[in-house]
């Protein structure tokens, strides 16, 4: 499997995995979660997909050529990081109410 074609794979369940964590949010836990982690488990959601979307528009250049491969490889790893780290923090927030992995005024 190419690094592309990985990347689409990886784009496609964030994306989906978005989608599915915003209609929880919406139909499951809007009755169980203050306004204000609602608001965090959304933002979670919302952030994932762009992250989806950034990494399927790096195949898109990477595919064209329009950039230097070893720089849109340590992108794209990072793209996946940072939704991992970032949205994966405000999630557990959201659902556990733990402070330490974010910030929380």
């Amino acid at each position: 499997m190419t690094l592309e074609r990985l990347w689409i794979a990886i784009a496609a369940v964030l994306g989906g995995t978005a989608v599915a964590a915003g209609a929880f949010a919406t139909h499951a836990l809007k009755p169980q979660l203050s306004d204000r982690l609602l608001a965090v488990f959304e933002t979670a959601a919302r952030y994932q997909m762009y992250h989806a979307l950034a990494l399927l528009l790096l195949v898109l250049v990477r595919h064209q050529g329009l950039a230097a491969p070893g720089w849109l490889a340590v992108s794209g790893w990072a793209l996946i990081a940072g939704t991992v780290v970032f949205s994966g923090s405000l999630y557990v927030l959201a659902l556990t109410g733990q402070t330490m992995l974010g910030a929380w005024h």
